[in-house]
């Protein structure tokens, strides 16, 4: 196989619902250039949604988080996890010093047990890259193919276990008598 027929086998493309506070955004752009991107004022600000691959990303600036206040931000979030059941918040600053953390494990703590998972990024293209991999491994063709080759593995590894195989001569030696 080529590279090329190998390339347009991995060439992935999905719509992307976001927020129209984010047309202008970097993302955008950059999303715009393989997938097709659709904006609506229905979502909530800051949203990115993979409507086919069931994820959705809230994306927050952590500076804007400082200016804005984290009580009105953390009502956001709640609202944007009662809606979606596959939710991240993407918390993106150019460097996750203390404060940084201490705000992440203020959400953790917030959100514990919901179905929120929070993901620190630095940077447009770390941001993208990262929504695409979990949109993409989420998307039915791919996530089904995954689950296919992770029951694969499970038996490969349960078969081959040195565990397993003194288990079935325990049970051979035990069956016969």
């Amino acid at each position: 196989m080529t590279d090329n027929s190998r390339q347009e086998q991995s060439k992935w493309i999905t719509t992307v619902i976001m927020s129209t506070g984010l047309q202008n955004h970097e993302i955008s752009t950059v999303l715009q250039r393989q997938h097709r991107v659709r904006y609506s004022e229905s979502v909530e600000i800051g949203s990115v949604i993979f409507s086919l691959s069931g994820v959705a990303f809230i994306l927050v600036d952590i500076q804007d988080l400082f200016v804005r206040g984290e009580e009105q931000f953390l009502e956001r979030i709640q609202k944007f996890i009662n809606i979606h059941r596959n939710s991240f918040l993407v918390l993106s600053a150019a460097l996750h010093g203390p404060q940084e953390w201490n705000v992440m494990f203020r959400i953790q703590r917030r959100f514990l047990g919901s179905n929120l998972r929070i993901i620190p990024v630095h940077n447009t293209a770390e941001t993208v890259k990262l929504m695409l991999t979990i949109a993409k491994m989420n998307s039915k063709p791919r996530a089904d193919d995954v689950s296919q080759k992770m029951a694969m593995t499970k038996t490969h590894i349960i078969e081959n276990s040195p565990v397993w195989k003194v288990l079935q001569e325990y049970h051979k030696l035990h069956s016969n008598n």
